[in-house]
């Protein structure tokens, strides 16, 4: 089990990478950004961390929101670029509109289904027999 959520959050943070590249663009633009860039995976050590040294749970917690995050500014950066075409501004291209949405609705489904995953897991060790 603990394999396929891996595989899931390595996809979402490949993902992650991929989106930086041909939206990095849009940066220029006010309030609209590269999508994943602040959501990569591993940006910053955790706070927690103390000498160097991270808890056990630290890199899973830490993962786990920076994917939440990187989904959330996908989403954000997705509206941003569809109200600037809307607004009529010639940066913001139909085409470009369209990527950034089908990326961060992509983003999202996978983070759906990393949720379903965990809470299956959960059921699973719930009803293990002790």
């Amino acid at each position: 089990m603990t394999d396929a959520i891996s595989s899931i959050l390595s996809q979402i943070r490949a993902h992650e990478l991929r989106t930086q590249g041909p939206l990095a663009g849009a940066a220029g633009m006010p309030g609209v950004g590269g999508l994943g860039g602040a959501g990569a995976a591993g940006d910053a050590a955790p706070s927690n961390a103390i000498g160097g040294v991270r808890p056990a749970g630290s890199d899973f917690q830490q993962t786990l929101n920076n994917a939440i995050d990187g989904v959330s500014k996908a989403q954000n950066d997705a509206g941003a670029l569809q109200q600037a075409f809307e607004l009529g501004d010639p940066r913001a291209d139909l085409a470009r509109v369209m990527v950034a949405m089908q990326q961060s609705q992509v983003a999202f489904k996978a983070a759906v289904e990393v949720r379903n995953r965990l809470v299956q897991a959960y059921q699973e060790v719930m009803n293990m027999p002790i």
